[in-house]
């Protein structure tokens, strides 16, 4: 009975001062507060630091393309036929001028054969031509002297009219035989000369079936083998020339500005990213993409992996801009806040907010005009998940 008596006790006590237990609850809230505090402000951050320093930057235009050849031809054959032998293979060297494909040639020796025989055929017409004119113009000699004694006789009165028509009929008809005789030979001549065209040209199907190299370089694909029939303007080998390789790259058009022939660059292969190879710009494109926005740079690559494959991709950077002896800062350090450039440094111990300006851009690193002098500390929180905030203590991590 006692202690149900004091039970009571302490619940109208309780329930008489509210304020109590509200009082406890804010305590509480306002320990959690302040833990909360020390931990976002009070306690300090690891940070990496970074001393600023003086150096060169290059301001680099990037691209992504493929490798190519400047010059480079689709071996194809003029003529229908069945190919014979293919003498090459893909990765092979050539020279200009050697023989790559034949064909089958066994139906155009025999027309360069009858051609020939044709020449034959024509010249013996033309010799027998020439006979029969040798035969005319003695027969016109003979009617020439015919009429000419037979014009003193009838001038003499010793021979008749008659005899002088005759001999006028037979000096004109023997004219009008040495002239066709000489048409005859100059109708042989072309004859001969339209054969010996045809026997050209029978030559040059023939010659046709075996393809050459146009210039020195290398296969780089073949499309056929023995056996197969192919048409003019259809692939058997495909031949580039090795003298100049270039990656031809996809640029954004805002860069169109910055960019000349003759620039430097560096090129990457995706095959080797760890390795940078020397390049040089050669052209530039004069038509933009209408959809991507985008306009090819070729650049010349000036050294060329062991391995390499016409097409395989690259990125190349294209120097637009290089200066000396400037403040350059790594790019990670720079942020961004409502759209300006800063960086956090290190006043006192704690992170404050500095705004900076830039200028030249290279892949790593940021041209500081303004803002920064050659020994300011800038930092990065060391975990990239924590937000460093200005008055934060920081700590150097190790």
């Amino acid at each position: 009975m006692v202690v149900g008596q004091e039970s009571a006790q302490v619940g109208r006590s309780a329930n008489s001062r509210p304020w109590l237990v509200r009082g406890a609850g804010y305590g509480a809230l306002a320990a959690a507060a302040g833990i909360l505090w020390f931990a976002v402000v009070a306690a300090p951050i690891h940070v990496l630091n970074h001393a600023v320093q003086l150096g060169p930057i290059v301001s680099e235009t990037m691209g992504t393309g493929t490798l190519e050849a400047r010059i480079k031809a689709t071996i194809s054959p003029k003529i229908s036929a069945r190919v014979e032998r293919v003498l090459v293979d893909q990765g092979d060297s050539v020279k200009t001028d050697q023989v790559l494909v034949r064909l089958d040639n066994a139906e155009l020796l025999q027309q360069v054969e009858i051609a020939n025989a044709s020449i034959a055929v024509a010249k013996a017409g033309l010799d027998r031509l020439i006979s029969d004119k040798d035969r005319a113009f003695a027969v016109m000699d003979q009617a020439m002297f015919d009429y000419e004694r037979t014009s003193k006789l009838y001038e003499r009165d010793t021979a008749a009219s008659v005899e002088i028509e005759k001999a006028t009929e037979a000096q004109n008809i023997a004219k009008a035989e040495l002239a066709r005789a000489e048409a005859a030979i100059v109708e042989g001549q072309k004859e001969i000369i339209a054969q010996q065209k045809t026997l050209a040209y029978h030559q040059a199907r023939l010659a046709d079936t075996e393809i050459a190299a146009p210039f020195d370089g290398l296969i780089v694909r073949r499309y056929r083998d023995p056996g197969d029939v192919v048409v003019p303007g259809s692939p058997v080998l495909t031949l580039i020339s090795t003298n100049e390789l270039w990656i031809s790259a996809w640029v954004d058009e805002t860069e169109m500005a910055g960019l000349r022939s003759g620039q430097s660059a560096r090129v990457i292969f995706r095959s080797q990213p760890e390795r940078t190879y020397s390049g040089r710009v050669s052209r530039l494109g004069r038509e933009a993409d209408r959809e991507t926005r985008e306009f090819v740079v070729d650049v010349r690559v000036l050294e060329l992996p062991e391995n390499w494959a016409v097409g395989q991709r690259a990125e190349v950077f294209i120097e637009t801009a290089h200066k000396a002896d400037v403040v350059v800062l790594p790019a990670t350090y720079l942020l961004l806040r409502d759209k300006t450039p800063g960086v956090h440094v290190e006043e006192q111990g704690r992170a404050a907010w500095r705004p900076i300006k830039t200028g030249l851009r290279s892949r790593d690193f940021v041209e500081v005009i303004d803002g920064l002098q050659p020994g300011d500390m800038v930092l990065l929180p060391a975990d990239p998940k924590t937000a460093l905030r200005e008055g934060r203590k920081v700590e150097h991590a190790r």
